[in-house]
Formats: structure tokens, C-alpha cells, sequence
């Protein structure tokens, strides 16, 4: 009787399952918008290419269509495939096995011709009532119906009531948790009362920083994501989750704070500064995950809470922190069976760590269940394994291969040989470390040296990637089936980001793999190649930052951050200091859009400091960017002879471009003087936009042109300065520099306020911050509301203004910008206002402080521009 029913095999998550029916070839960028569009309204896509790999194609749809809410169908030109011995293909199998009170969105994309056969589905499909028929032109437009579609869907079938009301609480909080939270893939099971606990913790609001301590995989991380979601009533000012894993050198905690916070570095201010004021007066939640390896650091958390004391960290660490106001918090295994006895075969009465393996189990061998035959080899794998949950999950993906009993007799055999090589280490940290040991020692040579090779990467990893570092290799003829059988036997996590398949290690089994990797005596060679693999994707990203592609490039090499960090470690760590500095120099551009000017600086110190020969060009990009912060935070003497022998040095090496850049930044630091000398740093500017000119570096042309521009406003030349402002953007503009455009247009657009060319000064706020948003740049955000912001006060439009002035500064908060002495154009206008009308702008600041910055930025446009960026925003 079993045969009867299809096997369950687990879709990604619990949520309400969206299935997505397409041919996969021809729709392959409607398939990725249909995705986007679900995932946009925190729904769950259930989709052919998320399946597990072992099972058979329709056994895989029909178990899919069984656990999902609703069917989702697009079609174009394509029948699809008709399988040997099946007679419609797995596109109309999947329309037939769809059940009948299952509701059906049908999107038909406009073609010039399509399959007869294709034809004649869409005519039945027609004439099913269950069924919503709807034509479409392309992915994007697709992606517009889809979430339109089923958010009316919702509206119409489930309880509204709640969702409206929760989702109205705060949605900027609901997106921007969302997006920063990881959604674990898989059930959490056994940790109610550990959530309920830390609720207590952290509500009493008593400890700033919450550690919760335990040996790799213990499940610290998934606790701390879980109690996160679970918390975000108590922390109203938003959560934010910052991994440590491939963080190694203490001097990046500050950082990579910073980039979890969302506050770029631009070398403007002290970096702690900025983030203790984001902190300040918010209610947040900060995770930090990973602490172990830069615990060196965790005196800044004291710091950080001194100044922002509303502020709280939820730390997860192997060993305590041993600072001033952390609680400790120990993780500890799930319970199993006592005193010997065998697994509950009732699922109301089992320990966490059988009903942990029951689960994982089934998501490798459906229908897996405990039977009074296998119920004391599960109860004798979980306490072998003392309740640490990866390794119950290493050991439950090998039911793939092998019977409970299987495995209980294996880790018999295996556990305590490995342990005891293992003496080091606490006890239940050589468990784990042995499971993973005993797990890998179960695959063939090819898959673990893979493993082993994968250790070099930091957090994720794409295919192409590990393809790259393949030559050579025992694997390297077979990487996509070798990472499979990693990805199926649970030692390497897959997931989908932004359309691409994304790989990762757990932090243990990295730790694992890379010790493994250098015992072979084989990192060094694994450790180039990942290097060379990221020097040449820089080489073919880089170029784009400076054109039409920067906010494609920016992106790109967003998600690839944590192994650019690598692959600069790989080549400081080998000696490669030249083809480090290179590296640094040619994402220069990066590190100013995304703000990353202290991390860099930190790797160019320890490249000077390794006291190996380097070229002049490379000594004169590590002595600049070392610099580029001391220029505004400490400016002196000093600072402009550094920068001035960087000139010297990069002169010397037969890069006058480079020499240009450094003479801009000296003139700019010559301004940051206290006793400034205007007309020399004039005169180097003027020559430095001269020189850039002729080298055709726009990017830099126009940054250069932008602070000429500030430099004759200070000096009152305000005809001038317009003028600049005016080339600047003109030369970003036609090199498709959006970054450059919009800072220069916006400081334009502030002059022309000054100047009363109220009109022309709107236009312009306004373009600048529709570019702002194009980059996801959060400060360009904020001075374009100030702009609108001053444009609404001198209308004399007193709620608005006062709503997008307080909008404005949140941001400001947020991201801990406190220039506002260099750019109030707005605040005279407003206090006027607040005289004349004190009640207005008294009710507009209370709205303004309600305001998501989706919303702000919708007050902000007219009703076409808001069009043209509304989805970008709702996904921010």
C-alpha cells in the first residue's frame, strides 16, 4: 500500500509554496523573474531546478505539487519535452496533476509562433474556471503581474485582517529584517525553550551583549537567527545580521559592522564614531556571528555600547568574550533517550535529536519512519553524537547509502578512534569534529579532496569558481557532479541569490576541510589558484565601475566581497605583494562607491610591514590608501609629503594617471588644513583634472572637477563653483558614471537653491535621487530628500517639508552621516516655516518619523518618477 502515495520530499521552507510551471531553457529569465516576484512578497517558490538531484522528474513535480498552495504557469513557444513512454510532456503533466481546487495564474508570453500542441493546452487551460489567463511581454513586466497577481490572491483566499495589520506595524522593519536575516531552508527543532530564554534576556534589556557559547556546530548560529526573528517586537529600530566566518584579523570587526549596519566608509570620519552615532538612541538588535576568531576585538563592543547603550549584541562564539556587561548564554546539545532506551516510535514523545533526525532523514529517504526494528539504532546515533545537531544531520544524509542500523554500527566503530586523536580540543568539540571526519571518510578520494580544496573559499562560492581552482585537481574533469554529491550528503549548502547558485560551508566543516587542505601539504597550490581565479574576475568586472555597467559591477562584486577578501589574504599570505597591491588599486573605485577605504587601508599596512621586496608603483598604492584616511581625520603636514611621495613614486614607475589621482588627493588635503593655502590646492586640482583629462580617467576627471567645485563655493565664487559643478557632471554623466553624477548634481542642485533657481534645483534633486536608488546608495537618499525637502520649505508646502526633513535625518541615523553643517540648505527654509506654521510641521515630523524610505522617497517624487523606482525600493 505504500507504493500508492508519492514520497514526500520536502520543498525548501514551510511557507505558502508557490509552484512555478515553465519550460526551464526558454523561460529561463521568466522563471527568474516569477521567483523574484514571489520571494518579494515572502512567499515560498517551489520550482524544478530546488529539487533534491536523486529523485526521478515526475516523482519530484507530483511531490512538489502536493505540498504547494498555488500553481503559477508560463508559457511561450515551447511544448516542452515528451518523456519515452509518456504521452504529453512534463509541462502539461504538471497542468493535469495540479489538483483541481488549487488556484491557477496562467501567464501567456507573446510570441510569434508556438507549438500546436502548446496551442491546444492554452485552449483547455481557457475553459478552467480554477484558472486566471493573463499575456505578458517580458521577465520584467512578468515579474510585475506575478507579485501584483498573487498578493490580490491572498487578499481574496486567506485571513487578510492579521497580514494587514502586522504588515502595517512597520514594513520598512518587515523588508529590511528580511533581507538581512537569513532564512534558514530547513525546520529548527528543539529549541523553543532556548528561544523563550534569550526572549527574557534580551526584553529585560539589562545586558548588552548576549554570547551564546558552544563548540562548532551546536547550532549557535541557527539559535541566534531564530531568537532574532523571534524578537523583532523588542527591538523596533530594526535587526542586523553581520557574519564573522571569514572575518580573521580583528582590525575588520569595525568594518564589517559597518557594512552589516549599512554604513559606508569613506574615510571621512572615524569609523567607530559613525557607527557608535548610527547606534545611538536606536533600539536595535546587532547579531555577530562567528566571534571565535577575532575575540582580540571584543573590547570595541564595550565601546560601542558606552556610546549607543540602547544598542544590544547577540554574540555567538565557542569561547566567552570576557567583557564587561556579557551574559553568557550556553547552547547546549537537543536531548536524546535516556538511560538506554531505544527512539519513541510516537512523534509526540520523542527527544529533539530523534525528532531532528526523523526530519532529516525523510528530506534523503521519504516516508522514513521509526519502527520498533530501527528505533534503538536511532536512539544509539543520537546519543553517540550527543545531541550536536550537524552531526545528527551528517549522519541522517547518509541514510541515502545506509539502514540506522548502518550508521549506529559505523559510528561504533569509528567515534572513538577519531576522538581520541582529538584529545585537544573540548569534548564536545572533538565529537563534532570526529563526525565530520567519520562523514567525509565515507566518500570516495575525489569527493573529499574536493571538499578539502573547497576550504579555501570564504563563506559562498559560485560553481564557475570552483571550477576555476579545479585544474589540475583529482576533481577537477568532474566538478559539477563531485559538488553534487557534497551538496547531497549535506558537507556543502546550496542556495540561490539573485538568480545564481550559491555554495557554502558550515564555518566547522571549512575549519575542516582547509586544515585538511594544509595537512596534504597542497594549500599553497589551492590557495594561488583561488587567487588567480578572483584577480581575473576583478580584471573583468573593474572596468565597468567606471561606466554604463557600475551599478551592475558594484553588485557583482558585493556578492563576491568575502572572497575578494580572500583572494587579497591569499596574495599577502604567499607574497604576491605587487599582485596585491594591483588588486586593491583596480577596485579603487569600489572601495569609494561601497565604502571600504579602512579595510583596505589595514591590508596595505600588512603588506608594508612584510618587509619583502615590492615595486614602487605597489609601494606608492599601499602609502595611498594608508593616507586616505589620515587626510580628513588627522589632516597635517605629514600627510600632504606622504601623498606628495606617492606622486613621486607613481611618476617614477611611468603611471601618470595614478600620479594625477595622488595630486588631486594632496590638494584636497592641502583644504583640510587648518591654516589652508586655497590658491595652492586650487592650482594642483586644476592640474590634476588636466592630466586625468588627457589620461581619459573620467571617473577621476570628474571627482577632481567636483571638489574645484567646493573649493571656489568655500571661497565664495559661487559663478564658479556652478561652473564645476556643471562640468563635473557633464563628464560623469557621458561616462555613465552614476555615482559621480549624482553626488555633483546634487551639490549642484544645492547651489542652485542658494542661488533662488528653485525649479532647476528640484529637477535636479530629483534625478539625483533616482540615481541614488539605481545604486542603492543610502546617503545619496538622505541629501536627495534634503533637497526636495528645501524645494517643498521655500513652497512653503510645511508638512511635507517637515515630514521629508525628518525622513531624511533617520537615514542620516542610520548610516551615521552628521554632516548636516556642510549641507543645510533646507533648515532655513523649515525654521521659517516652523514660526509661521508651527502646527503643520509639528504634524509632518510626526509623519516623518513613521515614514519607511520607500515611502519618504515616494512623498519625495512626483507620481511618473515614483513609477519608474517603486519595485527597486519595495525590494531595499
Amino acid at each position: 500500500m505504500t507504493g500508492a502515495h508519492p514520497p514526500v520530499i520536502r520543498t525548501p521552507d514551510q511557507r505558502i509554496r508557490v509552484f512555478v510551471s515553465s519550460t526551464l531553457r526558454e523561460l529561463q529569465d521568466e522563471r527568474r523573474a516569477a521567483r523574484a516576484a514571489i520571494e518579494r512578497l515572502r512567499l515560498a517558490p517551489v520550482m524544478f531546478e530546488l529539487g533534491a538531484r536523486p529523485h526521478p522528474p515526475r516523482e519530484l513535480y507530483r511531490s512538489y505539487l502536493a505540498q504547494s498552495d498555488v500553481f503559477v504557469g508560463i508559457y511561450a513557444a515551447s511544448y516542452g519535452w515528451v518523456a519515452p513512454d509518456e504521452a504529453v510532456s512534463g509541462l502539461e503533466d504538471e497542468y493535469n496533476l495540479a489538483p483541481r481546487d488549487m488556484p491557477k495564474l496562467i501567464y501567456i508570453k507573446a510570441v510569434d509562433a508556438r507549438d500546436e500542441r502548446l496551442e491546444e493546452l492554452i485552449a483547455r487551460i481557457r475553459t478552467d474556471d480554477t484558472a486566471a489567463y493573463l499575456p505578458f511581454h517580458d521577465a520584467d513586466h512578468l515579474e510585475e503581474q506575478v507579485a501584483g497577481d498573487l498578493a490580490t490572491l491572498l487578499a481574496e483566499r486567506f485571513d487578510e485582517s492579521k497580514v494587514t495589520q502586522d504588515a502595517a506595524a512597520d514594513p520598512a522593519e518587515a523588508a529590511a529584517l528580511a533581507t538581512r536575516l537569513p532564512t534558514p531552508y530547513t525546520t529548527t527543532i528543539g529549541r523553543e525553550g532556548d528561544i523563550a530564554a534569550l526572549r527574557d534576556l534580551l526584553a529585560a534589556g539589562t545586558h548588552r551583549v548576549i554570547s551564546l557559547i558552544g563548540p562548532g556546530g551546536i547550532g549557535k548560529s541557527r539559535l541566534a537567527i531564530e531568537t532574532a526573528l523571534a524578537t523583532t517586537d523588542i527591538f523596533p529600530d530594526g535587526t542586523s545580521f553581520v557574519p564573522l566566518e571569514g572575518v580573521l584579523e580583528a582590525g575588520l570587526l569595525l568594518p564589517t559592522i559597518a557594512y552589516g549596519l549599512g554604513i559606508r566608509d569613506n574615510g571621512e570620519a572615524a569609523l567607530e564614531e559613525r557607527i557608535s552615532r548610527a547606534l545611538e538612541g536606536r533600539r536595535v538588535l546587532v547579531v555577530l556571528d562567528n566571534f571565535e576568531q577575532i575575540v582580540d576585538a571584543a573590547p570595541v563592543l564595550v565601546r560601542l555600547y558606552d556610546a549607543a547603550p540602547t544598542a544590544t549584541f547577540l554574540v555567538t562564539s565557542r569561547i566567552v568574550l570576557r567583557i564587561r556587561g556579557e551574559q553568557v548564554y550556553e547552547v547546549r546539545g537537543l536531548t536524546t533517550p535516556v538511560d538506554n532506551l531505544p527512539a519513541s516510535v510516537d512523534p509526540a514523545t520523542r527527544s529533539s535529536a530523534v525528532a531532528l533526525f526523523v526530519d532529516r532523514a525523510r528530506a534523503v529517504k521519504p516516508g522514513f519512519e521509526v519502527t520498533t526494528d530501527n528505533a534503538g539504532d536511532v536512539a544509539d546515533i543520537c546519543r553517540r553524537l550527543e545531541g550536536l545537531p550537524l552531526a545528527i544531520e551528517l549522519a541522517a544524509a547518509k541514510m541515502r547509502v545506509l539502514t540506522p542500523h548502518g550508521i549506529a554500527e559505523r559510528l561504533q566503530r569509528s567515534l572513538p578512534l577519531l576522538t581520541a586523536a582529538v584529545r585537544d580540543l573540548p569534548e564536545r568539540h572533538r565529537t563534532m569534529r570526529a563526525t565530520i571526519e567519520w562523514s567525509v571518510g565515507l566518500l570516495p578520494e575525489v569527493q573529499r579532496c574536493m571538499l578539502q580544496d573547497l576550504g579555501v573559499f570564504a563563506t559562498r562560492f559560485t560553481l564557475e569558481a570552483v571550477e576555476a581552482i579545479g585544474a589540475g585537481r583529482p576533481w577537477g574533469g568532474d566538478a559539477v557532479d563531485t559538488l553534487a554529491a557534497l551538496v547531497d550528503g549535506s558537507l556543502v549548502a546550496q542556495t540561490d541569490i539573485e538568480g545564481r547558485e550559491i555554495y557554502s560551508l558550515l564555518a566547522i566543516v571549512r575549519e575542516y576541510a582547509i586544515g585538511a587542505l594544509e595537512d596534504s601539504g597542497e594549500a599553497d597550490q589551492v590557495r594561488a589558484a583561488h587567487a588567480d581565479y578572483y584577480v581575473g574576475l576583478v580584471d573583468a568586472v573593474a572596468p565597468g565601475l567606471q561606466g554604463l555597467g557600475q551599478a551592475e559591477a558594484v553588485g557583482r562584486l558585493g556578492l563576491e566581497l568575502s572572497n575578494l577578501r580572500a583572494a587579497v589574504r591569499h596574495l599577502i599570505y604567499t607574497n604576491r605583494l605587487d599582485d596585491a597591491g594591483a588588486f586593491a588599486w583596480s577596485l579603487l573605485i569600489y572601495w569609494w562607491i561601497s565604502g571600504f577605504f579602512a579595510e583596505v587601508r589595514l591590508w596595505m599596512l600588512e603588506l608594508l610591514e612584510k618587509q619583502q621586496p615590492i615595486s614602487q608603483h605597489t609601494r606608492a598604492i599601499a602609502w595611498f590608501f594608508v593616507l586616505w584616511g589620515e587626510m580628513w581625520q588627522r589632516p597635517s603636514e605629514q600627510v600632504v609629503a606622504g601623498l606628495g611621495e606617492c606622486i613621486r613614486l607613481f611618476t617614477e614607475a611611468g603611471d601618470e594617471n595614478a600620479a594625477a589621482m595622488a595630486l588631486a588627493a594632496r590638494a584636497t588635503a592641502r583644504v583640510q588644513l587648518a591654516d589652508i593655502d586655497a590658491g595652492k590646492a586650487d592650482e594642483e586640482l586644476r592640474e590634476a583634472v588636466e592630466k586625468l583629462h588627457a589620461a581619459g580617467n573620467s571617473w577621476a576627471e570628474a571627482i577632481t572637477v567636483v571638489s574645484l567645485g567646493r573649493l571656489a563655493w568655500v571661497r565664495g565664487d559661487t559663478a564658479a563653483a556652478l561652473e564645476h559643478f556643471d562640468r563635473a557632471t557633464a563628464v560623469a554623466s557621458a561616462s555613465g558614471d552614476l555615482f559621480t553624477t549624482s553626488v555633483a548634481g546634487n551639490i549642484r542642485a544645492r547651489l542652485n537653491f542658494v542661488r533662488g533657481e528653485i525649479d532647476a534645483a528640484e529637477r535636479e534633486f530629483i534625478e539625483t535621487l533616482l540615481l541614488s536608488i539605481r545604486l542603492h546608495y543610502d546617503e545619496g537618499v538622505a541629501y536627495g530628500l534634503e533637497g526636495v525637502c528645501a524645494v517643498a520649505a521655500a513652497r512653503a508646502d510645511a508638512w511635507r517639508a517637515a515630514a521629508l526633513a525628518v525622513a531624511a535625518g533617520m537615514i542620516r541615523h542610520r548610516i551615521g552621516v552628521f554632516d548636516v553643517e556642510a549641507f543645510t540648505v533646507h533648515v532655513p527654509h523649515l525654521e521659517i516655516l516652523r514660526a509661521r506654521d508651527p502646527q503643520a510641521v509639528a504634524d509632518g515630523e510626526r509623519a516623518g518619523a513613521q515614514l519607511s524610505m520607500a515611502e519618504a522617497v515616494e512623498l519625495a517624487l512626483p507620481a511618473d518618477a515614483w513609477a519608474e523606482v517603486a519595485t527597486r525600493m519595495h525590494r531595499w
